[in-house]
């Protein structure tokens, strides 16, 4: 099955993520430039990965979301394919209407970089289902606009359609409601603001994220 990587100008996270979908799928995956128009065909899942694209200039991931490529992405989502945004990615989904709500500066004004305990509120999308609802898992956040924000209508919305996928097992970041990930309507779409790329090995500490991408590709290549 063939993968794509978005790489935006001021992209970190991009190779991380590249090797966690080789590691995991055993084929490397297409690196898109933000300027290409079309994607390559037979894409069957997307990430956008984390980073300060375009040096978070104007609002994070607001410049990004008007690349290109993102009107390939939203195409591509619309269709049904799977689209994973990661930290700065999940920024860009948000710019580009492929999920609700905001990101906002941490509630400290300080960059958060640390392990952080979620938790999986919805273990029956696509990218979760190999993680038991209600379950503890670990992995990194790095990032200094993590906060999520949406109303409390949308807020409701996502919580009683069960689009909140992780939260937060503490309030490191003002987020909320502790939202750590949320899922589109059609649950094909999903933004985290933590890092799973950065959990697939021992060397890692343990293989939480791996879990994630390894459920997502089974499914997509079934």
């Amino acid at each position: 099955m063939k993968t794509a990587v978005i790489v935006f100008p001021g992209s970190n996270c991009d190779r991380d993520v590249a090797v966690a979908l080789r590691d995991v799928s055993g084929t490397a995956p297409a690196m898109v430039w933000h300027g290409e128009s079309e994607l390559p065909d037979g894409i069957g899942l997307i990430a956008l990965p984390g980073g300060f694209s375009y040096g978070d200039y104007l609002r994070c991931g607001a410049i990004s979301a008007r690349s290109p490529i993102m009107q390939a992405v939203v195409g591509a989502a619309g269709r049904g394919t799977p689209v994973i945004g990661i930290c700065n990615g999940f920024q860009v989904l948000t710019e580009s209407g492929l999920l609700p709500g905001a990101l906002m500066r941490n509630s400290g004004l300080n960059f958060v970089c640390r392990d952080a305990a979620l938790t999986v509120e919805n273990n029956r999308s696509i990218f979760t289902d190999r993680y038991q609802a209600g379950e503890t898992i670990r992995i990194p956040v790095a990032h200094h606009d993590g906060n999520y924000f949406a109303d409390d209508d949308t807020l409701d919305r996502l919580e009683g359609e069960g689009r909140v996928a992780f939260r937060y097992a503490e309030n490191i970041n003002g987020s909320a409601r502790n939202i750590a990930g949320i899922l589109n309507g059609a649950g094909n779409v999903l933004g985290m603001m933590p890092h799973p790329e950065r959990r697939i090995e021992a060397a890692h500490g343990g293989d939480e994220g791996r879990r994630l991408f390894e459920g997502l590709l089974e499914t997509v290549a079934a």
